[in-house]
């Protein structure tokens, strides 16, 4: 097995953490890993976005051309990535954001208002995490627990107080997709 996942969003929205963190969570899981970052010179504000390879084996290319699951925070990621997901693969679109609904009928498409979840969690910048959830929920690349073992880990210093926030907002993320059919687990 070995999914892909690209992550991305204005620099600031944390799509470059929310990338990591699936990372981290895979590791902590005992899978292969890769985590490929990218944005521009301005960051904060500027486009961001990071692939994020899990597998059962050693992954031979950090550079994918078709991810099968992609999470898009904002209408330039909308615009740039849903044409690349796989037949098959997931979108994840944060539709707080990004207002047009998506085009393609070929991937499953999960429009969560991670914003709006984000705030009611406490803090706007879980948007990334609520997303995350709503992937794993539909696409159980690494289990929460694995998630909430990285955060703890991982979260700067400066943002420990908000580890039991970014668990409920991984949790609410995954309710927001509620019974929606999941993709094979890898």
């Amino acid at each position: 097995m070995q999914a892909e996942v690209i992550f991305s969003g204005f620099g600031g929205q944390g799509a470059l953490f929310a990338g990591q963190l699936l990372a981290y969570s895979a590791m902590e899981e005992g899978k292969h890993v890769t985590w490929l970052p990218s944005y521009g010179p301005e960051m904060r504000g500027g486009t961001a976005h990071c692939i994020v390879i899990v597998s059962d084996d050693p992954i031979g290319s950090p550079v994918i051309r078709s991810p099968r699951a992609a999470i898009v925070m904002n209408v330039p990621s909308m615009d740039k990535y849903e044409p690349l997901v796989k037949p098959g693969g997931i979108l994840v679109v944060n539709s707080s954001l990004v207002e047009r609904p998506p085009t393609r009928d070929d991937i499953t498409s999960l429009l969560v208002p991670g914003n709006d979840l984000a705030e009611s969690c406490g803090d706007l910048r879980m948007a990334n995490v609520v997303l995350l959830g709503a992937l794993l929920k539909a696409f159980p690349l690494v289990s929460n627990q694995a998630v909430v073992s990285a955060l703890e880990k991982h979260m700067p210093g400066r943002h420990r107080d908000l580890l039991k926030a970014n668990a409920a907002a991984l949790e609410r993320g995954g309710e927001a997709v509620g019974s929606q059919p999941a993709l094979a687990e890898v």
